[in-house]
């Protein structure tokens, strides 16, 4: 039973590509992604109570291991990507409708997405760093097609842009990971993350060090965090919508996820000062440069993206403080962020078809002329600032307070004043495209059609979760505190 609920988060995309492959899109398979992602959430759920009523799992000969830290991002994983998928057939239909895609750029989509989730799940559950860099990689040759699936020069040019600046981060990653595994072998250990955690004190610390700088600036990038942030604005403002919530509402988070492995290794071996200053600096980083540009920006779905920066930002700033109360704050922040995101760019996918413009500037009235969307997006970007009941308000909290109290308070200050001038600059940008005047120029003669009925389910439905996460953790409190402890226990 154990073999078959850890191999299911793979072999089940796997499925679902094959099929998509073999018969294409159409009436009969629209909806094998949202099956697909159905059975991996399901498998997610259930692979936590194992792990919570057992301990840790392991299978396919120790290849594959789930522990809490896993599991719960399985279940995010499993979440953002229900939600994606379910509103992913009525998006499809619309860009056929539009002549903007066809059954073939249906299918191909379909399949590339399916391969997309079948190797982040790879990442979580791999047993060796080795692996976990093999399945990051993958997500990259995947996300990469999908960015450019318009085709149109600027979302080749964002796919090449994405290409040469995640490879250079995987590159450094892979270069860590062989210097990790120069320590380890000297060590008398291989590279499987169980291992390493626990024997961290018997590697050599010079090479650790530097095995830990590169993997943390190679996973760094996939997950955005400055300095090498610069492909993703572009990326998630091109990819279709679909594939844009999964890169900002779960992507990011398996990147990062990277990080947090290596953080127990780091901390076993160096102690946890190293890799709290590293941690620091990229997440204040990576706050100012989001609040930076969040100030004049233009595009709304560019706006969204650079929020992925700030609350990776604050995410990186949670792992930096690394108390038990930081952590577990921390993961429930990836799991509201990657649900609020999902409606975010779902929203901006559905406004970008009907007014047929990107432009903040080009928006206006949507709460009169769409309510549901507007009153979705509107709600999304109330759950990113933090507001109560959504999720993001405990978890804001809990990182803030585990700052103040953990000999952080200085980086948490200035992180508060970020987040503040953050906040006005989302405030104002919606603001302007939910109401005011309509606006004259592109989609100004024809108001938005009404929001389908399967794209009204997944909004609602992810802001209806975000929320009630924000309410009560619920069988999650125990899961979160069992990752927040598997993260942290290795540390002096």
């Amino acid at each position: 039973m154990t073999t078959i609920l850890l191999l299911a988060p793979v072999a089940v995309p796997l499925l679902g590509a094959i099929v998509h492959a073999g018969l294409g899109w159409r009436r009969a398979t629209a909806w094998t992604g949202t099956i697909s992602a159905g059975l991996v959430l399901a498998a997610a759920i259930t692979t936590a109570v194992d792990v919570t009523r057992h301990g840790p799992q392991v299978a396919v000969g120790g290849l594959l291991r789930t522990d809490a830290l896993s599991a719960f991002m399985l279940i995010v994983i499993g979440a953002v990507a229900l939600v994606a998928a379910t509103a992913t057939p009525a998006y499809l239909r619309a860009e056929m409708a539009a002549k903007r895609a066809s059954s073939r750029t249906a299918a191909r989509h379909s399949l590339l997405v399916q391969l997309f989730l079948a190797a982040m799940a790879l990442a979580v559950l791999a047993a060796n760093l080795g692996v976990v860099w093999v399945a990051v990689e993958a997500t990259t040759i995947f996300t990469a097609l999908l960015v450019g699936q318009r085709r149109t020069r600027t979302a080749i040019e964002a796919a090449w842009k994405y290409v040469v600046i995640c490879s250079t981060g995987i590159a450094l990653a892979l270069l860590g990971t062989l210097v990790l595994s120069y320590a380890s072998a000297h060590a008398g250990m291989s590279l499987d993350l169980a291992t390493l955690a626990a024997h961290a004190q018997a590697l050599d610390p010079g090479v650790t060090r530097i095995a830990v700088v590169l993997l943390v600036l190679g996973f760094g990038a996939k997950a955005g965090l400055a300095p090498l942030h610069a492909w993703l604005p572009d990326a998630h403002s091109q990819a279709p919508a679909p594939v844009s919530a999964l890169m900002s509402g779960v992507l990011l988070s398996v990147a990062f996820y990277a990080i947090l492995r290596v953080k127990v290794i780091a901390d076993g071996a160096l102690g946890p000062g190293f890799l709290r200053a590293v941690l620091t600096v990229l997440a204040l980083a990576s706050l100012t440069l989001a609040a930076s540009l969040l100030l004049a920006q233009r595009d709304y779905k560019r706006m969204f993206a650079y929020s992925s920066i700030e609350h990776l930002g604050l995410i990186a700033l949670g792992a930096a403080i690394g108390s038990p109360l930081a952590l577990a704050a921390l993961l429930l922040h990836v799991l509201g962020h990657g649900l609020a995101k999902s409606v975010l760019f779902l929203g901006a996918g559905r406004i970008l078809q009907t007014t047929g413009t990107s432009a903040i500037a080009g928006v206006r009235a949507l709460a009169s002329r769409a309510p549901v969307l507007a009153g979705s997006v509107g709600l999304g970007v109330l759950a990113l600032l933090g507001l109560p009941p959504f999720s993001l308000f405990a978890s804001e909290l809990g990182i803030v307070r585990a700052g103040f109290a953990g000999g952080l308070g200085w980086a948490t200050a200035v992180a508060l004043v970020l987040l503040v001038v953050i906040a006005g600059a989302l405030v104002n940008h919606t603001s302007r495209m939910l109401f005011g005047a309509a606006p004259e120029g592109p989609g100004a003669a024809t108001a938005p059609r009404r929001l389908p009925v399967s794209a009204t389910i997944s909004l609602v439905g992810a802001l209806a979760a975000c929320a009630a996460l924000g309410v009560t953790a619920g069988p999650l409190g125990t899961l979160l505190h069992l990752a927040a402890g598997t993260i942290s226990r290795t540390a002096p």
